[in-house]
């Protein structure tokens, strides 16, 4: 049986202090019951390594006062687990038995990078080394390890109100949100904002690194068996190699909103 949890602790959300220890849902069965309010209540951002859609999440849901998850972490938790276990990244059984007993707590402000706490331990500035960048791929493409995640991703958008982003989010975890954004850029424009990102926390690797490894990634995830990175038919879907974070925030705050765009997005 699995003993494995999530929780998503948000602050200083609409001036006070949230705490989601979530049951289980697939709220939100059509467009018109989440944008029942003015603005959709579940908002699934998919999109490759790169796209922003992390950046463009977090300060979307800080905009909206939603919370906010950003899947990947627990993807990239579950890995450093593994390899700090020295566990065999091709063994599906026992990866998907790491993921089944994992305790993880996610911490923070939406406006912020939230904390990973994984069995009580912060492992947050260890999720973004180069190994756990190799890696992840491999560990999110077992079956096993993203069902146990799906149920807690799932499991965490009980509540409602929640900007989630991911590979698989409009067509798998939360199919039936009222807005999906499949983000998109180059794979070179998103190598470059990677490498950026990389040698702000202190690695000196080669841009030409990153984009080998960005175009292998993305190899892996388009073509894995489970829940291979696509659009979901109904999604949105925004280019952003000449956009700034906030140009593509105004854009996905506009249709959380529900007011329409002029002209193609």
């Amino acid at each position: 049986m699995s003993n494995a949890y999530v929780r998503v602790r948000v602050e200083n959300i609409n001036s006070g202090r949230r705490t989601a220890i979530i049951h289980a849902a697939r709220n939100c069965r059509n467009k018109d019951q989440c944008l029942s309010t003015g603005v959709a209540t579940f908002i699934a951002i998919d999109g490759p390594v790169g796209s922003g859609k992390t950046a463009a999440g977090r300060m979307l849901a800080a905009r909206l006062g939603h919370m906010f998850l950003d899947t990947g972490v627990m993807y990239r938790a579950i890995t450093y687990l593994a390899l700090q276990k020295n566990l065999s990244l091709s063994d599906a059984q026992v990866l998907t038995q790491l993921a089944s007993e994992v305790q993880m707590e996610l911490v923070g402000d939406p406006g912020e990078e939230c904390r990973v706490i994984v069995n009580a331990g912060d492992v947050t500035h260890n999720l973004r080394s180069p190994e756990v960048e190799r890696s992840v791929s491999a560990v999110s493409a077992v079956p096993g390890v993203r069902k146990v995640l799906v149920r807690l991703q799932r499991e965490a958008a009980a509540k409602g109100q929640i900007v989630m982003v991911g590979r698989d989010i409009g067509t798998v975890v939360m199919s039936g949100a009222g807005l999906k954004i499949y983000l998109d850029a180059s794979v070179e424009v998103r190598a470059r904002r990677r490498h950026d990102q990389l040698l702000e926390s202190g690695s000196d690797i080669a841009y030409e690194i990153v984009l080998k490894d960005l175009r292998r990634r993305d190899e892996l995830d388009s073509t894995r068996d489970a829940a291979p990175l696509k659009p979901a038919g109904d999604a949105v879907t925004l280019t952003t190699d000449d956009l700034g974070l906030e140009g593509v925030v105004d854009r996905l705050e506009s249709l959380a909103r529900g007011v329409p765009e002029k002209g193609d997005i």
